[in-house]
């Protein structure tokens, strides 16, 4: 099975007239990396967790980056079994990307459809979301209506959330 990449990515976002815009910058792993070395990007900033439950579902749960998630709390919500993050080969076999480069658009690679997306409900305020394409060394805005366009075009529609309104520190 081949994975997409950066640039399917790209091609099946224009050949859905979706309209986004990309910036590079070093690579990022974390959400420190990111405030420190992105630049000044408009829009909400969504962090991306990989998880897996005590039954082998997999669940790629997108918050905005300053949203501090409890996995039981989310687990609890999403009527899951205990949630821990999947690990490094299961990132890479299932979703086709490294750490650091996680986002929705990674359910792209999820063919099998194995992975739930989960999207937090504050992420749908922003008008525009800011997500890795693929690659942890680019950043590309993206209008929310055509994120939740392009994953329902990729079978994933989202469920959406409300995490509890703890913010993390900075």
């Amino acid at each position: 099975m081949l994975l997409a990449d950066n640039q399917h990515l790209m091609s099946m976002l224009a050949e859905l007239d979706i309209v986004t815009t990309t910036v590079e910058h070093p690579p990022l792993r974390t959400v420190e990396d990111s405030k420190r070395l992105r630049g000044d990007l408009a829009g909400g900033h969504a962090k991306s967790l990989f998880l897996r439950d005590k039954k082998s579902g997999y669940w790629l749960l997108v918050a905005l980056e300053q949203t501090r998630v409890d996995l039981r709390v989310a687990a609890s919500l999403l009527q899951a079994s205990r949630l821990s993050f999947a690990s490094e080969e299961e990132l890479g076999s299932i979703l086709g990307v490294v750490p650091g480069a996680v986002s929705p658009f990674a359910a792209i690679n999820d063919v099998h459809g194995r992975v739930c997306v989960v999207l937090e409900q504050r992420l749908l305020d922003s008008d525009v979301l800011n997500c890795h394409p693929l690659r942890n060394d680019r950043t590309t805005a993206i209008a929310t209506h055509d994120l939740l366009r392009f994953l329902d075009r990729i079978r994933h529609p989202p469920r959406i959330i409300d995490l509890p309104q703890r913010m993390a520190s900075n």
